[in-house]
């Protein structure tokens, strides 16, 4: 039986106050005061879908211990490259083996679900990933710059240790255009909110219900959780009184703390179904987007023991107030920023060069020596330890996974930075090794010579001229 195994979730710490959004934008569009209530999660300058990914797979394989992953497959609809596969830059931070299968799937807010459904319905009986990661742009001023989040889900799909089995699947495909986002265009582009949820929802997901519900011998009144992603606040409850489903049933969509995350909203939904869910639970998960996915997943007597690394209450309390709208609309590029002459430098990688060090780079892999013992980072010719000393002796060793220690720190505000100042450092990690890091999500008086960090793959510096983004590991002072 193949079914769920595993999930972690990753939601970004900075949380922008929609208030501060409506009151900027409130001279031009006074209606936006009426959703400016509570706050929704935004990526940090150096964050985008593919380092939350990362961090969201970190937490979903920390609950399984040493299985091997054969598939990762990554859902987005804001893929970093278009033309460079996602999903291999995932996998390759984790360090994962490199004869797995990896896709990315997009170009649908149902992306998810439709790669959920892949993975359950093949023959393949091993353990694979199903990652789904947001980082969506708005206009500025609009009502999704309040409504949506950033985030990112991810599952594992596996025969042992099951904790939500597959019930029933169906599908409906329909290009129905709700939104969408064309060749050259930044931002969506929608239709009229009431149209969507009448036309849309209220007739394309009761048609995929009805025939699933019937096809498994459920009735409505059996399930306890509805998943329905939208970004409308009312449709999941008047959809769910359509079917019939009971109205504490219904997921809520987080739309006063997080935002809906795209096409991860499914994913992440699911992930705080299963944290709450007791086994016999019935689970109705819905994607929408041009047609619908419908899952039913029934919780094993698995679920009751299984204790997530990262769940959603979890990344819901690691939480940074933000209230700054100006320093959102900075990082995500709304606006251009006078970057002065600091940040003006070409800053071209060399792929071959990158080529030979992707291991550091990309998994963090540092070195330890077969002769000694001895641990260090990079990984050189000859150990660094001078009673040593060995040539070529050193195996590869993850550093990814190490807390570490500040042994030196500077806050810099010459060197450019798009979130100045920039921290940056010496980091004694234990077991062995040290290594010159940034620091990342530094708040002011945080930092100190002995804190503890932990490390996290962020993106370390973009080259605009030719649409490249460099990735490295960071260090995040431990809460």
């Amino acid at each position: 039986m193949t079914g769920i195994t595993a999930y972690g979730v990753y939601i970004p710490r900075a949380r922008l106050s929609k208030q501060a959004v409506a009151e900027a934008n409130a001279w031009f569009d006074a209606s936006l005061l009426s959703l400016g209530k509570g706050e929704r999660s935004i990526c940090n300058w150096d964050e985008d879908s593919i380092t939350m990914a990362v961090e969201a797979a970190r937490a979903c394989l920390a609950c399984m211990g040493d299985h091997a992953i054969d598939a990762l497959y990554l859902a987005s609809t804001t893929f970093p490259f278009l033309d460079r596969q996602n999903s291999v830059i995932v996998s390759e931070a984790l360090s994962l083996d490199r004869t797995q299968r990896t896709m990315d799937i997009g170009a649908s807010q149902r992306a998810a679900t439709s790669g959920l459904i892949a993975l359950l319905e093949s023959e393949h009986k091993g353990n694979t990933l199903l990652v789904a990661s947001e980082h969506r742009r708005s206009k500025a001023g609009s009502r999704a710059e309040l409504l949506w989040g950033d985030a990112a889900a991810c599952v594992a799909l596996g025969s042992q240790n099951v904790i939500a089995e597959v019930v029933g699947i169906e599908t409906l495909a329909d290009d129905f255009i709700d939104h969408y986002r064309g060749e050259e265009a930044e931002f969506d582009y929608d239709w009229e909110e009431r149209w969507i949820r009448d036309e849309g929802f209220m007739k394309s997901v009761p048609l995929v219900v009805d025939t699933l519900l019937n096809n498994s011998g459920v009735t409505s009144e059996e399930i306890d959780f509805f998943i329905l992603p939208t970004d409308q606040a009312r449709t999941p409850m008047g959809l769910a009184q359509k079917l019939g489903i009971e109205g504490d049933g219904v997921v809520d969509n987080q739309l006063a703390s997080v935002g809906v995350a795209g096409a991860a909203q499914s994913i992440l939904l699911l992930a705080k179904a299963l944290e709450a869910a007791k086994p016999g639970d019935l689970i109705l998960l819905i994607g929408f987007g041009q047609g619908c996915d419908a899952i039913l997943l029934r919780a094993t007597d698995a679920i009751a023991s299984f204790k997530p690394v990262r769940g959603v209450s979890a990344a819901l309390l690691a939480r940074r107030e933000e209230t700054n709208y100006n320093k959102f609309l900075s990082f995500n590029r709304l606006i251009e920023r006078d970057i002065g002459k600091r940040g003006e430098v070409d800053r071209q990688t060399y792929l071959s060069g990158y080529n030979r060090r992707k291991d550091l780079l990309t998994g963090f892999i540092g070195g330890k020596c077969r002769e000694c013992g001895t641990v260090q980072i990079p990984r050189e010719n000859y150990c660094v330890n001078p009673e040593c000393n060995a040539l070529d002796s050193q195996d590869p060793y993850s550093f990814a996974d190490k807390k570490g220690t500040v042994m030196t720190w500077t806050a810099d505000r010459l060197t450019f930075d798009w979130n100045p100042p920039a921290y940056f450092g010496m980091v004694q990690f234990e077991g062995g090794g040290k290594l010159m890091m940034d620091f990342t999500e530094v708040e002011e008086g945080s930092i100190d010579s002995g804190s503890i960090v932990s490390m996290h793959f962020r993106i370390r510096q973009f080259d605009s001229q030719r649409g490249f983004r460099k990735y490295f590991w960071k260090a995040v002072i431990e809460e």
